[in-house]
């Protein structure tokens, strides 16, 4: 039935009492359609265009990626190293290498891979969608780079082809459009082998196979589950995952593998654990078996790694490496290191630290790391050349101490210090080496002598603040500086004394040691310069005048023995002392010395040396071996000016020489042209001449006019200036005497210690087939080269006890007596072993036949 006609009225209160939801009339329907269409094809237009964008984008990137080759896909490049004259001395890279065919790969490793880096592998055509979108939530629920995106196809095109640093978006299109590339050139089992023989382990180590040579000692296919997964975990951070520097870290990255080739089905849950609960160390190469020389100058080689850095990796880029290497400036430190034939040394503890520079361009041409202590020496060891920081002693005074006062203060070499009593600020007294003072003393006299008083009281008049900003100007670090880091309690490294001493003898011009000079790329054209920048640490001025006060050092000072007569050559002597508890816990003599050093330079040369023990609280150097870091100086120093001119240092037109009488305060001139014992020529800056002169006493016309007073004054002063020179004289004839009688004392004392040892005696003993011999001491400090048949070790005692012998054979013994690097007139003996063992009449003299098993010295 029709509903009813209604009323406008009724129709309006009939609708108003519909639901809500039935509102909506046809025109609201249709504008709600057409918005969402609007917004439909607006976006889908958005879409299109941005794909377009994209993919343009994606091939302009790509059409500029490199073209794919098969040596570089094979084998990372070996990077040469060549010397000053261009010449070829080291190629790293090839000899860390052994590689394994895909055949020959065992699947538990392939398996550890495939499930840490690329599980999806052998499913996807170098680009993994899946894996991509994966990344991209896991980097935005923990973080962007929390997860990588990249095939393993895409690493070994990083790995091969591109600057793995760079993480644009070009270079992002290029690895991709190049990995689709790679996986329609190659098949799967030869880029998985590509990757295995090609990825980065540390240590050097390219390829798994060589990693499991060097961590295990064993061929991949001899690994057990766990060192498998450490091996495949590695690759993401080699140096990271190290087991032998970062165990804790390598076993957590292990752990993660195992998990992963859990998940992925690779192995079973028992397994997993099973191989979780193998301690890291287990089957890992003990230290000295790994560590094996593959090139020559393995220091040097191992600092121009190091200065290398991050910025490339010579093991794999293919680099030409230009260094300031000097080969015969190497040979020789590595023949004064490691033979007797420039220096016996005490034992075979002690060690030493060796730098050769050019001092005007900072180019290290030798390193010496430290003597052989082994069968072998160990590459990327300890440098104590560069890596060690010890106290460098009194050659920090012309650092922290003179030098300041001269830049900051303009004072001349000339300068009066009073050598007196001093307390630290602590209140502890300051005391010179020798325990005395000399009072009034020039600063030449004050560096020379090797006065501690006076060098900090040079500092502390300049500012400790400003004497550090100074220091660390030559390449030193210090935050703060105190009294006692003035005289050397601070810590510095053999290379970094170098670099500061050279600026010294290069008008002030600081560069920074460096063994390279330039790298040019695989690429052969592309050139990077190595060198540091150079810069001016402090007027020339500065430099030249405490070269000139260095000088006196080598020959009239501390440092006598590392003098090269003839030439001009500054340096500095350096020991150090051991804090008294030390000492006394130790049982260290009073006059013990943990450090040695002798830095010095010509206007060519710096030599760097320090001397000392690895343990100093178990070894210490006793007063003749502190001296034998000046013999190596004086030795290399030799060695290096052999044939060369010999250039001075040059003298600023600012800087002045005037000759001034000694012991004058103030300062007074002497007369133009003196000399004599009371004369120095000493140096001043423009403008602090001094004007006060013996020879300017002027004359009065007026004598009569003086009262009498006045002329009593002038007779006391007079008569006080007299008295003075007297006792200046009566000091300076008293030294000198002490000074001959020292020396006559100590020739006396090396003559009689390197005389031929007297009663050298020995007997045999059948029963124990032992042989003891014995003889007088030469006295302290010296020890013995002991040859027995020709084999010879050195002792510091005077009886030895050797278990061996044959019977029936002749032993010939020869002692020879050692100090200070000098060997003395040998005692020699013969022993003839009875032919029955049984026997045992005692023999005069002898050691063995060279055959003994056991050599034990005896008190």
């Amino acid at each position: 039935m029709a509903d009813k006609p209604q009323t406008r009225s009724q129709y309006r209160n009939s609708q108003a009492k519909q639901p809500e939801t039935q509102k909506s009339t046809g025109k609201g329907r249709r504008i709600t359609g057409n918005v969402v269409k609007v917004v439909f094809f607006t976006a889908l237009f958005l879409a299109f265009a941005g794909i377009a964008s994209g993919a343009t984008a994606f091939y302009s990137y790509a059409k500029e990626a490199p073209k794919l080759t098969d040596s570089k896909l094979r084998d990372p490049l070996s990077s040469k190293i060549l010397d000053k004259n261009g010449d070829v001395y080291a190629e790293i890279g090839t000899e860390r290498r052994e590689y394994i065919e895909y055949k020959d790969i065992p699947k538990q490793l392939e398996n550890a891979v495939l499930s840490t880096e690329d599980s999806r592998f052998y499913e996807h055509n170098g680009m993994d969608p899946i894996r991509l979108a994966s990344a991209a939530v896991g980097n935005i629920t923990g973080g962007f780079g929390s997860q990588g995106a990249s095939t393993l196809t895409q690493q070994i095109i990083k790995m091969s082809y591109l600057d793995y640093t760079n993480k644009t978006l070009d270079r992002k299109a290029q690895e991709a459009w190049m990995a689709v590339q790679l996986e329609q050139k190659y098949s799967k089992h030869e880029l998985l082998e590509i990757y295995i023989n090609k990825v980065y382990l540390s240590d050097g180590i390219h390829g798994m196979e060589t990693a499991a040579e060097h961590y295990y000692g064993k061929k991949l296919k001899d690994l057990n589950l766990a060192q498998t997964a450490l091996i495949a975990g590695m690759p993401q951070s080699p140096n990271r995952f190290n087991p032998f520097e970062n165990p804790d870290l390598a076993k957590k990255r292990r752990d993660i593998v195992l998990t992963l080739m859990y998940n992925n089905d690779k192995i079973s849950k028992s397994e997993m654990e099973a191989a979780q609960s193998v301690a890291i160390a287990d089957g890992l190469v003990d230290e000295a078996t790994r560590k094996q020389k593959t090139y020559a100058y393995d220091t040097y080689v191992d600092q121009v790694i190091n200065e290398i850095g991050d910025k490339y990796n010579p093991f794999s880029d293919g680099l030409t490496i230009y260094t300031a290497l000097d080969p015969s400036a190497q040979k020789y430190t590595e023949k004064m290191l490691n033979t007797d034939d420039v220096i016996n040394y005490p034992d075979k503890k002690f060690q030493a630290g060796v730098v050769v520079m050019d001092t005007e361009t900072g180019r290290i041409q030798a390193l010496g790391g430290g003597r052989e202590t082994g069968d072998k020496k160990i590459s990327r060891g300890l440098n104590r050349a560069t890596d060690i920081k010890r106290q460098p002693g009194s050659t920090m005074k012309p650092i922290l101490g003179y030098a300041p006062a001269i830049e900051y203060l303009d004072w001349s070499t000339a300068h009066i210090l009073d050598d007196a009593p001093y307390q630290y600020s602590s209140g502890q007294e300051l005391r010179n080496y020798d325990s005395s003072y000399l009072g009034e003393i020039s600063m030449r006299q004050a560096l020379y002598k090797s006065r501690n008083v006076p060098a900090v009281k040079a500092s502390k008049e300049v500012g400790y603040d400003r004497a550090r900003d100074f220091a660390n100007n030559l390449g030193l670090n210090y935050k703060e500086v105190y009294e006692s880091t003035v005289i050397g309690s601070g810590e510095a490294s053999p290379v970094q004394m170098a670099g500061a001493f050279a600026a010294f003898g290069n008008g002030g011009v600081y560069n920074k040691p460096h063994t390279i000079t330039k790298i040019v790329l695989s690429d052969g054209e592309t050139e990077i310069n190595m060198e540091p920048e150079s810069v001016v640490a402090m007027k020339a001025s500065t430099a030249y005048m405490i070269s000139d006060m260095l000088k006196d050092v080598l020959t009239q000072g501390t440092g006598t023995r590392a003098n090269v007569p003839g030439w001009n050559i500054a340096g500095k002597t350096g020991t150090t002392n051991y804090d008294e508890n030390v000492r006394i816990k130790n049982g260290i003599p009073s006059d013990g010395t943990p450090d040695s050093w002798f830095v010095g330079y010509s206007p060519r040369y710096t030599v760097s040396i320090w001397t000392g023990y690895d343990e100093p609280n178990k070894y210490y150097l006793s007063p003749s071996e502190t001296r034998i870091a000046a013999y190596m100086f004086k030795a290399t120093m030799e060695h290096l000016v052999s044939g060369e001119k010999n250039p001075d240092f040059k003298k600023p037109s600012n800087v002045n020489e005037i000759p001034i009488l000694i012991g004058s305060n103030p300062i007074t001139r002497a007369p133009s042209g003196s000399s004599g014992s009371n004369v120095s020529y000493e140096l001043f800056l423009d403008g602090t001449i001094p004007t006060k002169s013996s020879a300017a006493e002027k004359k009065k016309d007026t004598t009569e006019d003086k009262t009498d007073a006045e002329k009593a004054a002038e007779e006391a002063a007079k008569k006080a200036a007299e008295e003075k020179a007297k006792k200046d004289k009566e000091q300076t004839d008293k030294a000198k005497q002490e000074e001959a009688t020292r020396k006559a004392a100590e020739q006396q004392a090396e003559q009689a210690a390197l005389q031929a040892p007297v009663g050298l005696t020995g007997s045999y003993n059948g029963t124990n087939q032992t042989i003891s011999a014995s003889w007088a001491s030469n006295g302290p400090g010296v020890t013995y080269d002991v040859s027995v048949n020709g084999q010879t070790q050195n002792y510091g005692v005077t009886s030895i006890t050797v278990r061996g012998g044959s019977p029936g054979s002749s032993v010939v013994i020869m002692v020879v007596p050692v100090k200070d690097g000098k060997r003395g007139s040998p005692a020699t003996t013969t022993i003839i072993i009875p032919p029955d063992q049984d026997q045992q009449t005692p023999s005069n003299g002898g050691i063995n036949d060279g055959t003994q098993n056991d050599t034990t010295p005896t008190q």
